[in-house]
């Protein structure tokens, strides 16, 4: 009876271990879900806002940016030349002098792509969705954007700039990699980084702000 009665105990604790899980990482889930629906299509039918919001990802040692990068930075550009645009806010790390994701976007949408260089503006602290969102309200003033990263990340971004600074998004998401294993690793990361989100939206984590930003504000007068 007695060992009956610790296998009834133990598996009581399993099922609420995993119920637990459940809750923890499906609620984050379901909330960037529910507050992105009908937010994100093709990026060739995206409705005009006034700014895309590029958010960084790697770039190789000789300053190039990686074949996810690029991919957002195209989808950016093609959005600027359709006129679905009026600017584009390039948003990544630069938290060392050795590495600068900002910069060496813009030069591949100014040198590469033909963007007019007072058209791409560097944000340099973003250096997570979160910052991103925070720093594009509260710094540059953005109220309308179209946001642009790969379809895995591009729901949790969504759900982040509506929460954080009220921004009327949608999203354009680059589709052109193949779901490789390098994919499938970026997905697998976004039950941790839903339930990042959600921490962070809800104890109003402060990034590095700084001075306000007009860069925006001018790219989009000289249209």
């Amino acid at each position: 009876m007695a060992t009956r009665g610790r296998f009834r105990w133990l598996r009581r604790g399993i099922i609420g271990t995993v119920g637990l899980a459940i809750l923890v990482l499906g609620g984050p889930w379901a909330l960037a879900e529910g507050l992105s629906l009908g937010k994100v299509g093709p990026a060739a039918q995206a409705p005009e806002r006034d700014v895309a919001i590029v958010f960084g990802a790697a770039v190789l040692p000789d300053g190039t940016p990686s074949n996810y990068l690029r991919g957002r930075l195209d989808v950016a550009a093609d959005l600027y030349e359709r006129g679905a645009v009026r600017a584009i806010l390039v948003s990544g790390d630069n938290s060392t002098q050795y590495y600068n994701e900002p910069d060496n976007m813009k030069r591949y949408l100014v040198d590469s792509r033909g963007i007019p260089t007072e058209k791409v503006v560097t944000d340099y602290a973003g250096f997570d969705t979160y910052d991103t969102c925070v720093r594009a309200r509260r710094i540059f003033g953005i109220t309308s954007a179209t946001l642009v990263t790969q379809d895995y990340h591009l729901t949790r971004a969504v759900a982040t700039c509506r929460m954080t600074g009220g921004m009327n998004v949608v999203g354009a998401p680059d589709t052109s990699r193949a779901h490789d294993r390098t994919w499938w690793y970026g997905w697998s990361r976004e039950f941790g980084a839903r339930l990042k989100m959600l921490y962070d939206v809800v104890t109003h984590r402060t990034p590095t702000l700084g001075a306000q930003e007009t860069g925006i504000r001018d790219a989009l007068g000289k249209r």
